[in-house]
């Protein structure tokens, strides 16, 4: 599961998906699901009732009992209608007694049965996923099972699809199981559709027949076990795109405007799959591998076996994909599950790690592979930043066996710290090593369970070192380092001198530490351990080094505080080499801009060879002035860059400049292919000419626009024009996907209404807005809906209020409070 992280720039304080740190902790304890039967196979027939949004199901279930002899069978099936329960003997069906509550179905068998005996239960039934209430969690903002996407054709802008979301529990929606992680079955589906539609399920298409009626029915056949939570259904109109990765099919469904454009999308997965399977030395294992997209997805994606899905925001069309392909690292998040997570599955949700962070790593893995060490890089600090932000999980361990519901174990410590520890293992114990211990993981569980038990052991037998010091810290408790780091120079006993303080309060971490002491381009590595609440480091230097640079490749995961000069920030810039090097050194030059030194190494920053370095750059001069040479720089950069982005971001420094002479040249990147550069020129001219630029975007809304053009057009818009534009800027919002572009947009959108003095445009503008603000997971609602409700909409309800519009304040006001 990939999730979809809303992370507000309006929002510093306070968590991201989290619990409070100070919420009572939950005193239930999570145990791994008794196996008292044990899923073997599962056949379904289903078919669709669009017209009530319902499955018809034929479901015949094979099981053995795990060990001990049992008479009685306990299957989860949330809100049904159970029609008939049968044991298939002999070829008939034979009635069972039954009990049903609406979420457990208790069947009585006719015998108790041994653990060599097997036996298949029928079940004929009805699922209704509209009509029951559940609740999600913040990576999966909905857990109804089954979704219906436009069934009736009534919303004219948006296709009919089905698509199902299986974990955690609710593939026990739509099919009758056992929904817990460590059941393994393997499968066939016949899926009963109109014959305009393709479908798409785990394992191989094997058969099609037309019906009478317009329908045909496709069967889909898994000869490989996996657990009920990667069950899928995929139905709608798509164009299928073919690829293949040694001689096994590989496909993507979108929706057929994205054909030509789908392989940009995830033309690499053939090659990711390669790599994987070399980096594992593990075979990807599945018989076939595809994707597809889903609108209203509530979630980011999901690594159902063989049969990926991709909420909306995958598709991006060719303009979007000039500025680079924003969905490349959850293709590989989704791929990488399919050997952690679908071929070895975490053996309760308390063991998530053993699925989520390893498709969190998987990310790092492919953009150092694909990208080079600074993306690779920059993908680690930005994971390890969404969690050190987020305050409330630094409170949780990594395996946890209390939580209040398993949809909370899907936070920021689950992926991104997760994710982060693996990478302080690698490090720890080297490349090989580390790969060898996770093809021996993944050997010894094959279509089995894990835990970061199985995980350690694996380890260990591997590199023959006692880790338990590593996972007790990191998987078994909770926290990280606070680090204060101090260094000085002894001239006269020519020592430096390294002190650094664990400041946390939970635990001592025991902290392998690699410290580079430079002088000139020279520098001279040392592995040291921190292990007490301050530890001492002495080297030997002829005289004071240039840099003392602590955690030279970035790996710990911890808060650091440390006080360097700026010579030494200058140096650490130009022969630090890690993307963090020069990052901490433009950011800490940012502080002090009017320094001359500072100034350099900013400038020196839209000189690197790395693209994210350069947008670092041009974001952190601040208001100085900038000098000849600079200026020229970011001429070319807004000119010549060949990124998309850098192009963007430069040519919004030039339009902050508000000189005149640049006219021409926005115009002219007006008309880019990107959206991002087209959408910073726009925004730019406006600032110089807003007549000129509100024609122009007026010329622009007969065009499909996304990205940051969008946002461009509407702010020009909202900026310049009245309220004959409402129809564009209204259905502009709505059609966005929930995302942080859609909350950045809230403030102009709101600006923007209070200009709207028909009453009711002004209230379905409202209505747009906190139906947004409904759709959020509840999670973060704690965050978000003070922003939405007691600034934005109570602003706009203050402004009606002093145009003498109080009806239309009223109903703000009304609105705020449901």
């Amino acid at each position: 599961m990939k999730k979809l992280l809303l992370i507000l720039a309006l929002v510093q304080a306070g968590s991201t998906w989290a619990q409070d740190a100070k919420t009572a902790a939950p005193k239930l304890y999570r145990a791994v699901p008794e196996k008292i039967n044990n899923l073997i196979h599962t056949k379904l027939n289903a078919s669709f009732d669009y017209s009530k949004s319902r499955l018809n199901g034929n479901v015949w279930i094979t099981l053995k009992p795990h060990f001990y002899a049992t008479d009685s069978l306990q299957l989860d099936a949330k809100g049904m209608d159970i029609k008939q329960v049968a044991l298939v003997k002999a070829g008939k069906n034979v009635p069972l007694k039954y009990q049903y509550d609406g979420w457990v179905l208790r069947i009585n068998l006719d015998k108790s049965y041994t653990r060599s005996e097997s036996y298949t239960v029928y079940i004929d039934y009805v699922a209704k996923p509209d009509e029951l209430e559940v609740k999600g969690s913040a990576a999966i903002t909905d857990a109804k099972g089954l979704y219906f996407i436009n069934p009736t054709g009534e919303e004219k802008n948006k296709p009919t699809q089905i698509w199902t979301q299986g974990e955690t529990e609710a593939t026990s929606v739509w099919v009758p199981t056992i929904d817990k992680t460590n059941q393994k079955t393997t499968q066939e589906f016949n899926l009963t559709v109109p014959d305009k539609y393709v479908t798409l399920s785990n394992g191989k298409l094997v058969k099609q027949t037309k019906n009478n009626n317009g329908t045909r029915t496709d069967s889909w056949k898994m000869d490989l076990p996996h657990a009920p939570y990667l069950f899928f259904m995929g139905v709608g109109e798509y164009a299928v795109v073919k690829d293949q990765y040694k001689g096994k099919e590989v496909s993507y469904y979108v929706e057929k405007p994205y054909e030509k454009v789908a392989r940009k999308i995830f033309g690499n997965t053939p090659e990711m799959m390669q790599f994987f399977s070399n980096k594992l030395g593990v075979e990807y294992p599945w018989v076939k591998y595809s994707q597809i997209t889903g609108r209203d997805y509530v979630s980011g994606a999901m690594e159902n076996t063989t049969a990926t899905l991709h909420q909306e925001s995958a598709q991006q069309d060719a303009r979007e994909l000039t500025d680079g392909n924003s969905w490349e690292g959850t293709v590989a998040h989704e791929l990488f599950h399919h050997w952690f997570g679908d071929y070895v599955t975490a053996e309760s949700w308390s063991n998530l790690t053993v699925n989520e962070s390893f498709a969190d790593y998987s990310e790092y893995l492919w953009a150092e592979y694909k990208f080079g060490k600074d993306e690779a890089a920059y993908i680690n600090w930005s994971a390890m930043n969404g969690y050190l932000n987020s305050r409330g999980d630094a409170s949780k361990h990594l395996v946890r066996f209390y939580y209040d519901s398993q949809e909370d174990m899907f936070d920021a410590v689950s992926y991104s710290k997760g994710g982060r520890i693996l990478n302080m293992l690698r490090h720890y114990v080297g490349d090989d090593a580390f790969f060898k211990s996770l093809n021996k993981y993944l050997t010894d569980n094959k279509f089995g369970t894990g835990s970061a038990h199985k995980l350690r052991m694996a380890f260990e037998a591997v590199t023959g070192k006692d880790l338990n010091w590593f996972f007790n810290q990191w998987y078994f408790n909770s926290g990280h380092p606070n680090l204060t780091i101090s260094q000085s120079y002894d001239a006269a006993t020519q020592k430096a001198m390294v002190v650094i303080k664990q400041t946390q309060t939970n635990q001592l971490f025991q902290l392998p530490i690699s410290i580079d002491v430079y002088n000139g381009s020279k520098k001279e590595r040392h592995q040291v351990w921190a292990k007490h609440a301050a530890d001492t480091f002495y080297f030997s230097s002829a005289s004071k080094p240039d840099l003392i640079n602590v955690d030279a490749d970035k790996v710990l995961l911890a808060e650091k505080k440390e006080s360097k000069s700026l010579e030494e920030y200058s140096h650490q810039f130009k022969y630090g080499g890690h993307y963090l090097d020069r990052r901490e050194a433009i950011d800490n030059a940012s502080k002090k801009i009017t320094d001359p030194a500072a100034y350099a190494i900013v400038a020196a920053g839209l000189k690197d060879p790395y693209f994210r370095i350069r947008l670092k750059s041009l974001g952190s001069f601040g208001n100085a002035k900038l000098d000849p040479s600079t200026l020229a720089l970011v001429e070319n950069l807004a000119k010549n860059d060949p990124s998309k982005l850098v192009r963007a971001d430069a040519i919004a420094m030039l339009g902050k400049l508000k000189n005149a002479a640049y006219a021409s040249q926005f115009e002219q990147y007006i008309n880019d292919s990107s959206y991002s550069v087209a959408g910073a020129a726009l925004t730019a001219l406006n600032d110089l000419d807003g007549k000129k630029a509100y024609a122009i975007a007026n010329q622009l809304t007969k065009s499909p626009a996304k990205g940051r053009l969008s946002t461009a057009i509407s702010s020009v818009i909202i900026a310049n024009g009245d309220e004959s534009a409402y129809e564009y800027i209204i259905d502009n919002f709505n059609q966005m996907p929930l995302s942080q572009a859609k909350f950045s947009s809230l403030s102009a959108l709101v600006e923007f209404l209070a200009k709207v003095n028909d009453p009711a445009k002004f209230k379905a503008g409202v209505d747009a807005v906190v139906a947004f603000r409904n759709e959020i997971p509840g999670p973060a609602r704690p965050q978000t809906d003070p922003v939405i409700n007691n600034v934005l909409l109570k602003g706009l309800a203050t402004k009606k209020e002093a145009a003498g519009a109080q009806a239309l304040a009223d109903y703000v006001k009304e609105k705020m409070k449901n």
